[in-house]
């Protein structure tokens, strides 16, 4: 039986990182016609990256086609994030009808800060990792932990283990065969062990400029 094409929204905001979400976008790319993969965000058209290249964002968050799985990748542009209602209500609305819903890095703020993650665990980047937990004091945050699955929600800590959190999430979907040879096609060497957090020793070792707080 051919199994049913998902769909795969991105969620883009200015001054996301761009390994966050290309990262994870490479490896689910590699499924082929088994996933369709789309952009989203406040409004359609270029989306600029903290490194500088833009991503062109297909869909508004008012005309966004159904998902099946959401990912909301991280960076500096997280914390302005916080207090956009649009993007909030778009997450709240969406998220909970996923089958898998994740975040990168400081993305998992966004979650926390629109309550859906509220009694789940989740854990995000180590430097920074106050900052951004302060999003959720509902949250159960793990400060050491690769990625973090609870239930639906899927959360992954800095940069690069957002590549990791996703060829897992591929397992889970799709089957472990399929995310090996993945990794083997990307030539990436996939870390597989979820607690294995080499960078728990920089936690909260990054400031956050005080005006990205709101303060």
């Amino acid at each position: 039986m051919t199994q049913r094409t998902r769909t795969l929204g991105a969620v883009l905001y200015p001054q996301f990182e761009l390994l966050d979400l290309y990262g994870p976008l490479e490896m689910f790319g590699c499924l082929g016609e088994a996933l369709r993969i789309v952009t989203i965000a406040d409004q359609a058209g270029p989306v600029r990256s903290t490194p500088g290249p833009s991503t062109h964002a297909e869909f508004s968050y008012a005309d966004a086609p159904a998902c099946d799985l959401l990912l909301v990748p991280g960076g500096i542009g997280t914390f302005p994030q916080l207090k956009n209602t649009a993007l909030l209500d778009f997450l709240r609305t969406r998220a909970p009808q996923c089958e898998v819903a994740m975040s990168v890095c400081s993305g998992s703020a966004l979650y926390a800060a629109a309550g859906l993650l509220d009694g789940k665990s989740a854990t995000t980047n180590k430097q920074f990792f106050s900052a951004i937990a302060a999003a959720g004091p509902k949250t159960n945050w793990v400060k050491e932990a690769r990625w973090v699955e609870d239930g639906a929600y899927v959360t992954s800590s800095g940069v690069s283990a957002g590549t990791d959190m996703s060829l897992a999430v591929i397992a889970r979907l799709w089957g472990r065969a399929a995310a090996e040879q993945i990794a083997a096609i990307t030539e990436y060497e996939w870390q597989t062990d979820a607690a294995r957090d080499p960078f728990a020793r920089y936690l909260d070792q990054a400031k956050i400029a005080p005006e990205l707080l709101g303060a």
